[in-house]
């Protein structure tokens, strides 16, 4: 990490997953997000985002669009969007017709963030009827949705009702160089998961950088990096936290299908695999407020990031508000 005193003129929003914790109701965890949501909108964060996941008991946010009409009817001004929706798994047409609704409900703030994976399994793939190749097609699919959210339709004849004229925002969401590419080649914002794909962020925010084609909506070029965040008022309340978190990542990625014992977990921990899950955390911040913000600043300085997008890995309500409170605070409304 750079030295203290990183530039600290970059956005602060929120990705979430609908987390459904362990013997929690999926009706409870989608309560939670809205709570946290309001919170946030109080706070100032930017904008908030729910990811696609299919066939994951742990994530509640599977169906993007409907969960986003929820949070909108009960905020004012925070921006919603998808972190992402995987298009792969959809129509061009039926992404711009619910996401053009999203925008004629809520008006402009409206994100469509974009992804290329199918966000679930090869056997899930084929429960959702979607051709394992269709991922191949992820940048004219792209180009359609543009299209048809431009008013200007790639088929002729067929246009987005509601969706035409719109110009949503789109973002494209990725973990490697491909979507760097990609997003730099369209002169569209990117967004880099390195809240639990850290390998790649350096190299694919340079990459995106250097090879940007400015746009019409986009002139300059748009960098967000994602982390986890876990913020407290003692150091000691946050790494037990943190603790939880990463019992709780053992849980969901080691013990799906399992009904894990807590010293199961332990054992887990300390293991290869173990490691190897935890180690998609390597982007976390983790303490008191001014320990928060100068991880947050540092990561933000390190590549050049105008945005910051964070992971809220605290493991209770309280501790998740707390965790918003804080960032709020210090390092939003410094």
């Amino acid at each position: 990490m750079p030295e203290a005193g990183a530039s600290t003129n970059y956005r602060v929003s929120i990705l979430d997953l609908a987390t459904v914790r362990h013997g929690q109701s999926i009706g409870d965890a989608v309560g939670e997000s809205l709570t946290l949501a309001q919170r946030a909108e109080e706070r100032g964060f930017h904008r908030i985002w729910f990811a696609e996941h299919h066939n994951m008991p742990s994530i509640a946010s599977s169906a993007t669009s409907v969960l986003l009409s929820h949070i909108g009817a009960h905020t004012s001004t925070i921006r919603l969007g998808s972190g992402g929706v995987m298009l792969p798994n959809h129509a061009p047409l039926l992404i711009a017709e619910q996401f053009g609704m999203l925008q004629e409900l809520y008006g402009p703030r409206i994100d469509l963030g974009l992804g290329r994976a199918p966000g679930t399994d090869q056997k899930t793939l084929w429960a959702l009827r979607r051709d394992p190749q269709s991922a191949d097609r992820f940048p004219q699919d792209v180009v359609e949705l543009q299209g048809y959210l431009s008013g200007d339709s790639q088929i002729p004849g067929v246009e987005a009702y509601p969706g035409k004229d719109t110009n949503l925002p789109i973002f494209i969401l990725g973990s490697s160089h491909f979507g760097a590419q990609l997003a730099a080649k369209l002169g569209l914002p990117y967004t880099f998961a390195s809240h639990f794909a850290p390998q790649m962020l350096g190299s694919a925010a340079s990459l995106y950088r250097e090879h940007y084609e400015p746009s019409e909506q986009h002139p300059e070029p748009y960098f967000i990096a994602a982390l986890n965040v876990i913020a407290d008022e003692t150091e000691e309340g946050a790494q037990a936290s943190l603790e939880a978190a990463q019992r709780s990542r053992i849980r969901s990625f080691l013990g799906r299908g399992k009904n894990l014992s807590d010293d199961e977990v332990s054992l887990l921990l300390h293991s290869p695999a173990g490691e190897q899950v935890l180690s998609m955390l390597k982007y976390t911040a983790v303490g008191t407020a001014s320990v928060v913000r100068e991880y947050m600043d540092q990561f933000a300085e390190r590549v050049s990031a105008d945005e910051l997008i964070m992971t809220n890995l605290a493991p209770s309500l309280q501790s998740r508000l707390t965790t918003l409170d804080l960032v709020g605070s210090s390092v939003i409304n410094r």
